[in-house]
């Protein structure tokens, strides 16, 4: 079959209260794709342009954002909570029409959840299918907290954030205590988790950020329903590499198709 490929994507911004989200929608039929970065991460990064480029190729929708205080987006990154980014993770599925297949990456594996969560509440059901890579479930809390050292702990008591290297960036990761308290709030971890729709979750072998044990905590989470969990032994924790995109790709055509 020949590929199709679609009018490229367009930039758009949206008002979520007064910060001002920076969004880009490609047209194409449903499901459409619904891209949710990670902490720190940007709508231009590799795993959401191969996405956008699958969905040029297959005639589907596809729609990426960057939440406050990342890439061109409006607002403070030292303001960011799970509550805000997850608001506007809802305001821009609002913006989609149809069923949806919904991406989400490290912390936007967490958000993929709740907002899927946070839509079947209100009655819609528009998630057709959620694909998780090395999704940070409860990551304020086990992945954050659980691990700060006693002095890291004084920092967030005492000065408000505590301030670690980063891995990606030559300026350190801020988590502020804002983040980590507002993160009790959105906790899903401690009950059986129902998603009503098929899951998928990729999982590096040799990722230190998002350790695999952490991806299989929550697979011990989803009881009821569809789940294929794949570990790829010699990926990291950005699963970039050209292997790690064509996994994506099929994952998310299988997703697309079933």
């Amino acid at each position: 079959m020949a590929q199709v490929t679609q009018a490229p994507s367009t930039p758009g911004r949206l008002m979520v209260g007064t910060r001002e989200i920076a969004l880009r929608q490609r047209p194409g039929r449903t499901p459409g794709l619904f891209w949710l970065g990670g902490f720190k991460s940007d709508m231009e990064g590799s795993k959401a342009l191969a996405l956008d480029a699958l969905a040029g190729e297959e005639g589907l929708a596809m729609t990426r954002f960057d939440y406050s205080g990342h890439g061109v987006s409006g607002g403070d990154f030292a303001e960011g909570t799970i509550s805000r980014w997850l608001e506007e993770a809802l305001a821009v599925f609002g913006e989609t029409e149809g069923e949806q297949v919904v991406i989400g990456s490290s912390m936007g594996g967490w958000l993929a959840l709740l907002l899927n969560k946070a839509l079947r509440a209100r009655g819609e059901g528009r998630v057709k299918a959620l694909v998780l890579i090395a999704p940070a479930t409860d990551m304020t809390e086990d992945l954050m907290r659980a691990r700060f050292s006693a002095e890291e702990a004084a920092s967030l008591v005492e000065r408000g954030f505590v301030a670690q290297p980063s891995d990606y960036s030559d300026a350190p990761y801020v988590l502020t205590r804002g983040l980590i308290a507002d993160g009790e709030r959105h906790l899903l971890f401690g009950a059986p988790l129902r998603t009503h729709c098929p899951v998928a979750i990729l999982q590096g072998g040799r990722d230190t950020d998002v350790p695999p044990d952490h991806a299989l905590k929550l697979v011990s989470h989803i009881v009821s329903d569809p789940l294929t969990f794949t570990l790829v032994p010699e990926g990291d924790h950005r699963l970039s590499r050209p292997e790690d995109l064509a996994l994506l790709r099929e994952t998310v055509m299988r997703m697309v198709r079933d």
